[in-house]
């Protein structure tokens, strides 16, 4: 290839980091050639939103495309939708894709970023491919799950799995008018808060109509006429016209794998802060790769939009000529349930504790504003520092809908990333307002709080 010749980037993945790597590449190296090859037709739609669309509450699933694929051709990227990337050559600098069709074709690269993000864990039970048992990760199973609710009209649905998209399912569908039952193997839905908070939004679910089963796994499922039979351990057993199965994700690897990239934590692809795999001229980003931990400064697996976003900017600015490194990820997130927002950040004090810290976690329950103005409502705020250095180390938070938590989280994401401790966490320059808040902000009080009881533990 001559100097002066048209270089290409090749990108395998069309969801989050794949899009956001070819963007920056379009912006950062106009004269680069820019192709996405992506298994499905749903090039940059928001997965995320999938439960809003099934519950009704987004009534067209074309507005969960960030961009339409004629917006994304638009900035002269080459979309080869439902293309299957069967393997990458390394050495010859190629990738074999198949369409629909069933032809094949060859396309060389000069860069290449995998972005095939994650997949359903598929649990060891029977009766996973019985009709009207569906896993739901991406648009082709949105459509599928909808087209048999429309088609069955369900009375009931279980969903095992009380994490983020069972509990966001469950909210989807009972809105549907559709009698929900979560099942969950630990002794709490949301593992991803402690388990009286976690405790807290089961019992928002309940207060909602949906049985909440905690301490239960599933063990086989079974069919008798049009009814599934679920049943587990300990003789557990209960009956749904359908099942959600949502235990987890997976990083898609097995292409990555065949061409000789290295797997890191949790069998995720290897990378290092620049995206970069062991295989040269080889990127990769988002939910198929480990994570720079922003705490611990070592990797973990966190597969989040956000930061699969982040991953894929940089993968795509570093494959045309950049020198950009991942910053890090604190696995912050929020999710609704019902009438609840819970949030949270960093570590909570198991994880702290485990990565060599002394946590110490105080919980304060504010008003999100100022009392006397109407409509106030309680927030719980649990902090997480060293007692002895007062570094910050993670935040939790739920309160009602409409308290901004999500938005108060965030605040301790900042923080925790510049690396701030407790006390100068209370010299930040937030905003007031009676209606929204109070001269100290309720972070701050937490933080406040935080202080007082660290005094105490140190006294006594």
């Amino acid at each position: 290839m001559t100097e002066n010749a048209i270089k290409h980037l090749l990108i395998i993945g069309g969801s989050d980091a794949g899009i956001s790597a070819a963007l920056r590449a379009r912006e950062l190296a106009p004269a680069w050639q820019v192709t996405i090859a992506t298994a499905d037709r749903y090039p940059n739609f928001s997965i995320c939103g999938i439960p809003y669309f099934l519950s009704g509450e987004v009534g067209d699933a074309a507005n969960l495309a960030h961009r339409k694929a004629a917006d994304i051709k638009a900035l002269g990227i080459e979309l080869l939708l439902d293309h299957t990337v069967e393997s990458i050559d390394p050495v010859a600098h190629c990738a074999t894709t198949r369409d629909k069709s069933g032809r094949v074709a060859q396309h060389g690269y000069d860069k290449l970023v995998i972005a095939t993000g994650a997949a359903s864990v598929r649990p060891p039970l029977s009766g996973l491919d019985l009709p009207g048992v569906f896993l739901l990760r991406w648009m082709d199973d949105a459509f599928a799950f909808q087209k048999h609710l429309e088609k069955v009209s369900p009375r009931t649905i279980a969903i095992a799995g009380g994490g983020y998209i069972g509990l966001e399912m469950a909210e989807a569908l009972t809105r549907r008018g559709i009698q929900v039952t979560v099942i969950e193997m630990a002794p709490s839905v949301m593992t991803t808060v402690d388990p009286d908070l976690g405790q807290l939004v089961g019992a928002e679910l309940q207060r909602n109509g949906v049985r909440v089963a905690t301490g239960q796994a599933i063990s086989s499922i079974g069919i008798d006429g049009d009814v599934l039979q679920i049943e587990g351990p300990n003789n557990f057993r209960c009956t749904a016209d359908m099942v959600l199965v949502a235990v987890g994700a997976r990083p898609e690897t097995e292409i990555a794998l065949a061409a000789g990239i290295e797997l890191g934590f949790k069998g995720a692809l290897k990378v290092n802060r620049r995206m970069e795999t062991n295989v040269p001229d080889i990127y990769a980003a988002g939910d198929c790769v480990e994570t720079w931990h922003r705490i611990t400064q070592s990797n973990a697996y966190l597969p989040l939009g956000t930061t699969a976003h982040k991953q894929g900017r940089i993968a795509g600015e570093n494959a045309v000529g950049g020198d950009r490194i991942f910053e890090g990820s604190l696995g912050t997130q929020s999710v609704r349930v019902f009438d609840y927002v819970i949030a949270r950040t960093g570590f909570h004090a198991r994880d702290a504790a485990n990565a060599g810290f002394a946590p110490l976690s105080v919980d304060y329950v504010a008003w999100d504003h100022k009392v006397y103005y109407p409509g106030a409502k309680e927030m719980t705020i649990r902090v997480t520092a060293d007692q002895f250095t007062q570094r910050l180390l993670g935040a939790q938070i739920i309160g009602r809908y409409g308290t901004e938590v999500s938005k108060r989280i965030d605040i301790f994401a900042a923080a925790i990333y510049h690396g701030m401790n407790v006390e100068a966490f209370n010299d930040l320059d937030l905003s007031y307002t009676p209606p929204l808040s109070s001269p100290w902000d309720p972070v701050q009080m937490a933080a406040q709080a935080w202080s007082a009881s660290a005094r105490n533990s140190v006294r006594s």
